[in-house]
């Protein structure tokens, strides 16, 4: 097979390649588990819109061959909302790290979740900050050594599945990149739901945090993944928080039905104005305003 054959080749920009990730990384998989869920789902390219904000994880908006954006720093999911309300029919992705979503960003997401928008955040989970020198972050566990924490972290970190849930998202899961066909379905679910997805994806960061916290290499991160997960759909996500050496709690937390912003907020202003009530303005509502 030659490289331009790679069954791949339409969903990555070659030109960008090679990637910047470290050897071992695993945001390369998680990437390679959304351009294969986007396969299977055989939605129209030209209508989705991957948006990351800054980082390792980040990069990935800059890979794939769609519609990107590559934005502010936490900024994805307000340029991701914007996107959306704009258009629609959009298939709007956030693809981003911990560190931008749930630190710089953390305001927009339980917003977002709140709001119940739709978009499907993806957060490659790697405890710590990897582009900018290693220091801890929103997701670090306890005790665990960073750049910023050479004597061990304590400060409490975000269980994300427990804030996005409590949140107001209506599907959270959790997979690590050693379970990759778990993911690519995980991915598929939390595409094809109305509404706010979000799927944590915890992802070995060699350099940044294995190195510094004496944890092995990549591939001992992965036989962690493979020994210490537990899978345990419909868990309470606020019993599934990570601890440093700790059992993994993994799977399908949350998959519920509630109306979404847009929904809600169509139906709230249809008692003002008739659809599409951007273009018209209803002639009651018209004659009211005059009257006054």
């Amino acid at each position: 097979m030659t490289e331009a054959e790679h069954p791949l080749d339409q969903f990555l920009r070659a030109d960008r390649l090679p990637h910047i990730w470290c050897p071992g990384c695993g945001i390369g998989i998680a990437m390679r588990c959304l351009v294969l869920a986007l396969e299977e789902l055989g939605r129209p390219l030209d209508r989705v819109v991957v948006v990351s904000g800054i980082g390792c994880s980040a990069r990935v908006a800059g890979y794939v061959r769609l519609d990107g954006f590559h934005t502010t720093h936490g900024r994805a999911i307000p340029f991701a909302t914007g996107l959306k309300l704009a258009n629609p029919d959009l298939t709007v992705i956030v693809f981003s790290g911990d560190g931008d979503l749930a630190a710089i960003g953390g305001n927009h997401l339980i917003h977002a979740a709140r709001r119940n928008l739709d978009l499907t955040v993806i957060c490659v989970n790697n405890f710590i900050y990897g582009m900018t020198g290693g220091q801890f972050g929103p997701t670090t566990p306890l005790s665990a050594r960073s750049t910023t924490t050479p004597y061990g972290n304590f400060e409490p970190p975000f269980n994300l599945m427990a804030l996005v849930a409590a949140s107001g998202a209506v599907y959270v899961a959790r997979w690590t990149v050693f379970h990759v066909r778990r993911l690519i379905t995980a991915f598929q679910e939390a595409i094809a739901k109305k509404g706010f997805s979000f799927v944590e994806v915890l992802s070995p960061c060699p350099t940044g945090y294995l190195r510094r916290n004496k944890l092995g290499e990549a591939v001992d991160m992965m036989r962690y993944f493979k020994a210490n997960s537990e899978i345990r759909h419909g868990a309470d996500p606020a019993e599934v928080g990570i601890e440093m050496g700790g059992k993994l709690i993994l799977g399908k937390f949350v998959d519920l039905e509630r109306p979404t912003y847009q929904e809600r907020m169509r139906q709230q202003l249809a008692a003002f104005f008739v659809e599409p009530y951007v273009e018209k303005v209803s002639e009651e509502v018209e004659a009211e305003e005059v009257e006054s």
